[in-house]
């Protein structure tokens, strides 16, 4: 019998099963393998997510507005009585002294001098002489001002150097003193114009009197028109020569190291506002901050038409520079600043990034999120943890453009999800773009 199996035809009978089961095998592996796959293809993956931190760090809410420079007090130079005006030799620019001549003017005669007129101007004596007397008292109030701002800082000084008063107060007393200071600067000027309007009007009541045919006043003798404060001229209104009537504006006049900002606030900022708040100016042109102060709000609105057409109610607020001028001595009247009022400062407040924070509504209230929450804390963030979204209720106190103000709900240190997108939801697993 031959045994040689290449010549047999007809293989054993235990091979078939043999193959049959190495078969049935590689079915079954690839059945499993595409099995995993599907289960892998149709498994949620992780959400690309973008981290933030919670910290301890200060904080501020402000209001920002764009503003605008202009004198603290800007003189009108008038002719104070008819008659021919010489040209006047000053320009744009060009500074000058209390007292100093800007302008000659040579009376005409009155046609008709009657006892109304001689009491029309004894009335603007009286008056200017009770102006004059309303500035002293404003400069009396004003040094006592001073006076209470240095003790106060004084006092805090002496605190401060035991250590019971922050650095932020010591700062707030001492602007508070430059402030004053700068209120008696102000005092001081309107006082000088209240002595040179009694000057004028006394002047104009001696020229009414005593021009009359005839008398050696009425031989046309030039008047000179004193400068009632120093600055420099700003503009020139009356630059010919030629007949002008009493009370004709010749020249406006001001110092430019006086300035003040004004900014329009809309109503529902403004509300927010407190006299004596600190103010940062920027945008100026010049190299660095200038410090400001918050000296008052006007108390009546007007409506203004914004860029996109929308009608806004806003008010005027005033900003003292509290800078010293050299500091800003480049800026004139009219400039373009950005101010930026701080109405809340907290040095030591929980913050997240502002885009962490989203409104708590129900279809992100699931996994035992009670109604009580939702009502109690209707802010929440997710928080990062063990590679999971968790969904996190927040009591939200403040916020501005870059950072949330927390007061419940989070600590010092946990990583919360920046930017989270509309589908991610409380328990899902996350990962970290770009991680």
């Amino acid at each position: 019998m031959n045994t040689d199996p290449h010549l047999n035809p007809h293989p054993p009978s235990n091979t078939l099963p043999r193959a049959r089961k190495r078969a049935v095998l590689l079915t079954m592996l690839a059945t499993l393998a595409a099995v995993a796959a599907l289960i892998w293809a149709f498994s949620p993956r992780p959400v690309e997510v973008e981290k933030g931190s919670a910290v301890r760090e200060r904080f501020e809410l402000a209001i920002e507005e764009d503003g605008r420079t202009r004198l603290r007090n800007r003189f009108t130079v008038s002719a104070p009585v008819t008659g021919l005006l010489s040209r006047i030799a000053l320009r744009e620019g060009d500074a000058v002294q209390t007292g100093d001549p800007l302008a000659e003017l040579t009376p005409a005669p009155p046609s008709l001098l009657d006892e109304r007129a001689l009491r029309g101007q004894q009335a603007r004596v009286e008056s200017a002489q009770a102006g004059l007397q309303r500035a002293g008292a404003r400069v009396a109030r004003t040094r006592v001002a001073v006076e209470q701002a240095r003790s106060d800082l004084w006092r805090t000084e002496q605190l401060a150097t035991k250590g019971f008063i922050a650095a932020t107060r010591l700062e707030q007393e001492r602007l508070a003193e430059q402030a004053a200071l700068r209120e008696l600067e102000a005092s001081l000027a309107d006082q000088d114009i209240a002595q040179h309007d009694l000057e004028q009007a006394r002047y104009a009541l001696t020229s009414a009197r005593d021009m009359r045919p005839g008398s050696p006043s009425a031989t046309g003798t030039p008047l000179p028109v004193r400068s009632p404060a120093s600055g420099r001229v700003l503009r020139l209104l009356q630059t010919s020569e030629g007949n002008v009537a009493a009370g004709a504006p010749l020249l406006e006049i001001g110092d430019i190291t006086q300035l003040e900002i004004v900014a329009e606030l809309l109503t529902t900022q403004a509300l927010r506002a407190r006299i004596g708040d600190r103010v940062i100016i920027s945008g100026w042109g010049g190299s660095g901050l200038l410090e400001g102060r918050l000296k008052s709000i006007e108390p009546a609105a007007f409506t203004k038409v914004s860029a996109l057409g929308v009608e806004e109610q806003r008010v005027n607020a005033i900003i003292s520079i509290v800078s010293p001028p050299a500091a800003w001595q480049a800026l004139g009247d009219g400039y373009r600043v950005s101010v930026r009022i701080l109405t809340e400062v907290l040095e030591d407040a929980l913050c997240v990034p502002v885009s962490a924070v989203f409104p708590l509504s129900a279809q992100h209230a699931s996994h035992g999120t009670s109604t009580q929450v939702l009502a109690d804390r209707p802010m929440a963030v997710f928080v990062l943890a063990d590679g999971r979204a968790r969904l996190r209720p927040v009591r939200l106190s403040a916020r501005n453009g870059q950072q949330a103000h927390l007061s419940d709900g989070l600590t010092a240190g946990e990583s919360v999800v920046v930017y989270p997108p509309p589908t991610l939801r409380d328990g899902m697993r996350v990962s970290l773009r770009g991680g």
